[in-house]
């Protein structure tokens, strides 16, 4: 691979500020990051460590009014993208300088078709209209979407959530760029596509000698793809070199900490630690989680199915269908963790709405063996959604929504008795007491999640279903809401049944596991079993994508 000493980007005492309240506050301190020609730099950090700032302030994209560069500079082949010559900075920007964005849905047009969309890109490229449509297709090809010839005549809706990611990337590749800005591609992607897409990001920066600047929360999915790394906590960078030798040998403890609060390979249940305790040098004392098993069904679902209307006539009569669930049988077990995996589309929410009675099934039975359960009685059984800012009522502050929970669905406390259930759940989560009046909004993304168990643990519930709980926070909040989860189901003596498309946190929690694909369960079976000797080739091919580790490496 050539290189040469000087970087294609160089970024230089980076700072940047955002206004609040009738002031700025500044969220990244003199940042310094370079990306070597032809090689991928990763960037990895929590949520507001200052990732995607930096990214933005070199592409001009951050928000006009509330944003502001202090100081720095990005030199890019010669040239300062933050310097006042805007006319050579719009040059760069979008032609030799491209970026992929975390949520294709949102970044695609709704209203356009696919191709159409990659067409303008090549348009403002200044390619000829006549080689445009022989272009996407080609690009369509090399990104591997199916039949690329015509693809590009669908609109977004009608693409899988790995097709739209790849319609991103051959966006970005359009303008034939020399440096690419991936933020968070493959975060909301199953593992088997997460996989294929990593893959495939790396052989395009290979075949083409690009360079990239991939941004990421997940320290395996950089490990798969990065030559360097480098670190970022609290707006700064803490540490950077070669892939290998951070990851392996880190040097700052935050570093360490972000790969100790990983989940153990080995499945055992024990207290992670967490940044925080990595950080304050403070060593765990080995806390080992015990379920409380019973041998007791509290709940036993038998051919359970659900479809759903694709399509009706002129008249509104339905004339096709998608079996979604296609008759699931499973018990669960009192005290236990039951974990649900599969890839997003196998059936796995559906399954959870069934039992939580938000979706009628279209056969199959449901039968409760608990006095609490037995009238469908959902008090005693909750929902802790993926999303807890959607799941959370913004203009409800943490107690109030607290307190409107114990007073719908308990026994007609006095107000005063409400607000101090109220005030002892937000502590038995891990809230402070002065959480109690804030709004969702002043919640960071693991103390909203949080809240939302406080407000599950209102009624009481026997059974707490938990659909991608934690799917969307960084590895060191996720390691606190395992800690908290598995502390709870001991304390309270709960039963969980835990879904996820992350392997690894589910070899974690569970105790039994349930693998389905298309609407079935293909695989059951205790959790050490299923991970160390799976029998369907879907288990095997699931497992074979968490070592992401080994991809083109």
């Amino acid at each position: 691979m050539n290189t040469t000493s000087e970087p294609l980007l160089r970024i230089s005492n980076l700072s940047v500020s955002f206004r609040a309240e009738n002031a700025w506050h500044q969220v990244t301190h003199h940042v310094a990051l370079s990306v070597q020609r032809g090689r991928v730099l990763g960037i990895v950090g929590e949520s507001g460590s200052g990732k995607t700032v930096s990214s933005l302030a070199c592409m001009g994209l951050l928000p006009a009014g509330i944003a502001r560069i202090d100081t720095g500079k990005a030199m890019f082949d010669g040239h300062d993208l933050l310097a006042d010559d805007f006319a050579k900075a719009k040059d760069a920007r979008g032609r030799r300088i491209t970026m992929i964005f975390q949520e294709p849905m949102s970044s695609l047009n709704p209203s356009m078709r696919c191709g159409e969309q990659v067409a303008e890109a090549l348009r403002q490229s200044g390619k000829h209209s006549g080689a445009i449509r022989s272009k996407v297709a080609q690009l369509f090809s090399e990104v591997n979407l199916p039949d690329p010839a015509n693809i590009g005549r669908r609109y977004p809706h009608e693409l899988s959530g790995g097709q739209k990611q790849r319609v991103m990337i051959a966006m970005a590749l359009a303008p034939d760029p020399d440096l690419i800005i991936a933020d968070e591609p493959t975060t909301a992607l199953d593992v088997t596509v997460q996989r294929s897409i990593l893959a495939l990001l790396r052989r395009l920066q290979q075949e083409r000698n690009l360079s990239m600047l991939f941004i990421s929360h997940d320290l395996d999915v950089v490990a798969s793809v990065a030559d360097d790394v480098a670190v970022m906590w609290k707006g700064e960078v803490v540490e950077q070199g070669a892939a290998k030798d951070v990851l392996r040998s880190p040097q700052h403890a935050y570093t360490r900490g972000l790969l100790r609060s990983k989940p153990p390979e080995t499945g055992e249940r024990q207290r992670l630690q967490t940044v925080r305790d990595t950080l304050e040098n403070r060593e765990v004392a080995t806390q080992v989680f015990t379920s409380r098993l019973t041998g007791n069904a509290l709940l036993e679902v038998r051919d359970l199915r659900k479809h759903f209307v694709t399509k009706r006539n002129i008249l509104g009569k339905p004339v096709a269908y998608f079996e979604a669930v296609k008759g699931v049988s499973f018990d669960v077990l009192e005290g236990e963790t039951l974990g649900l995996v599969g890839e997003s589309g196998c059936g796995k929410s559906t399954v959870s709405r069934m039992v939580m009675d938000l979706l009628k099934p279209d056969a199959g039975e449901l039968t409760w063996n608990d006095a609490a359960l037995k009238s469908g009685g959902k008090p005693a059984v909750q929902l802790v959604f993926q999303d807890p800012y959607a799941s959370l009522n913004p203009r409800k502050s943490a107690g109030s929504s607290l307190v409107e929970a114990l007073t719908v669905n308990g026994p007609a406390d006095s107000a005063s008795a409400a607000k101090q259930r109220a005030e002892q759940l937000l502590e038995k989560v891990g809230l402070s007491p002065d959480s109690f009046g804030k709004y969702p909004h002043s919640f960071s993304g693991g103390q909203r999640q949080r809240l939302v168990i406080a407000r599950a643990l209102c009624t009481n519930p026997k059974l707490l279903i938990l659909d991608e709980s934690v799917a969307a926070l960084d590895v060191s909040v996720q390691a606190q809401v395992l800690n908290l989860l598995n502390e709870l189901k001991e304390q309270l003596g709960l039963t969980f049944l835990f879904i996820s498309h992350d392997l690894n946190v589910v070899r974690f929690m569970s105790d039994r596991i349930l693998v389905m694909k298309s609407g079935i369960i293909v695989e059951r079976g205790e959790s050490q079993k299923v991970f160390e000797a799976p029998q369907h080739s879907y288990t095997k091919e699931l497992l074979s994508s968490v070592k992401l580790t080994a991809i083109d490496r």
